[in-house]
């Protein structure tokens, strides 16, 4: 049993549409590795706010207003945390401000970098033709 409203697909095409013409545009991968990646991490939560958005808004759920997304989290138990820490919410992410959205926008914009230099030189060292000299 897992509950359908955690499992939705993420929009991933305006972020990749970004990523390709920030490479049409700027004609390098350095270039496109750093502005380009960081983009696609950081446009990640607006692209998926009409996904989102209905979670956010506030319901009364035993004389205390909260939003759905949190109501969602307390009925849904989590067994890898403890209760106590998921409801009082200090998380690790909690210690860096009030707000862990941009705290995980960059975070997921430099994981989006690294991995495009990551695919790159991968795609690369596979499409070189190592016996073309000896023909």
């Amino acid at each position: 049993y897992f509950p359908i409203n955690f499992v939705w697909p993420t929009i991933l095409l305006p972020m990749a549409l970004f990523l390709d013409a920030m490479l049409a545009i700027s004609k390098s991968y350095g270039l496109t590795a750093v502005v380009g990646g960081l983009m696609y991490g950081l446009l990640m939560y607006p692209a998926n706010w009409p996904l989102l958005s209905a979670f956010h808004v506030p319901a009364e759920y035993n004389g205390v207003v909260m939003s759905l997304a949190d109501i969602m989290g307390y009925q849904y138990v989590r067994t890898g945390t403890p209760e106590y820490i998921r409801m009082i919410e200090k998380g690790t992410l909690r210690t860096f401000g009030k707000d862990v959205v941009p705290v995980s926008a960059f975070f997921s914009g430099f994981v989006a970098m690294v991995m495009y230099f990551v695919w790159h030189f991968v795609g690369r060292w596979f499409s070189k033709d190592y016996h073309i000299d000896q023909v």
